[in-house]
C-alpha cells in the first residue's frame, strides 16, 4: 500500500493530483491519502482530510511506501520504520508554502540516502512506476547518538545533560 501524507498545515494539492493522476492511468488501487484541506480530491483513491495519531501509525506500519511532503515529521516517521519514502518538497512559487526549506530538507535527505527526492510529476511518475523495485530506506536510531550527545555536553559545559 501507498500511504500519501501531506500533514496538517497546508493542502498540497499538487502532489494530490499527481499521485492521482498516476494511480488512474496506472490503475494502481492500493493507495490510501491524508490530503489535508485539500481544494483537489482525488478520484483513484482512499483519502481522508485528517487522520488520528493511532490510525496515522497504523496505516505507517501498513504502508510498502510513504509519498509524502518534505515535512520533518513525516520523514522521521519513515525513518523510525523504515519504510521508503518519496517526498516531493513544497514550493513558494506555487503557494505551498511561505520559503523553499522543504527543497533543501529533500535534497539533504536524498543526498544521505534517506529519501527518494522528488521535484515534478514527471520525476515521481518515474519513481513510482518502479515501485516494485524500491528499497526500505536506511534506518534512523531512536535516540540521540554518543557523537551528537557528547557534542553537546561539551557545548554547554558538560554539567547540564548526565550521560547514559
Amino acid at each position: 500500500m501507498i500511504f500519501v501524507v501531506v500533514g496538517t498545515q497546508e493542502p498540497f494539492d499538487r502532489l494530490i493530483r499527481a499521485v492521482d493522476r498516476w494511480a488512474g492511468e496506472t490503475g494502481y488501487k492500493e493507495i490510501f491519502g491524508q490530503i489535508s484541506r485539500a481544494a483537489y480530491l482525488p478520484m483513484n483513491f482512499s483519502y481522508t482530510d485528517f487522520i488520528e495519531p493511532e490510525q496515522f501509525i497504523d496505516k505507517f506500519r501498513a504502508a510498502d511506501v510513504i509519498v509524502g511532503h518534505a515535512g520533518m515529521g513525516t520523514i522521521i516517521q519513515a525513518l523510525q520504520f523504515s519504510k521508503p519514502i518519496i517526498v516531493m518538497p513544497r514550493l513558494s512559487g506555487y503557494h505551498e508554502t511561505r520559503n523553499d526549506h522543504q527543497v533543501s530538507t529533500a535534497k539533504s535527505f536524498g543526498r544521505l540516502g534517506y529519501v527518494m527526492d522528488v521535484y515534478s510529476e514527471e520525476d515521481l511518475f518515474d519513481t513510482l512506476n518502479r515501485i516494485d523495485s524500491i528499497k526500505p530506506s536506511k534506518p534512523i536510531g531512536s535516540g540521540a547518538s554518543e557523537n551528537l550527545l557528547a557534542s553537546l555536553r561539551e557545548f554547554i559545559g558538560a554539567k547540564t545533560i548526565p550521560e547514559n
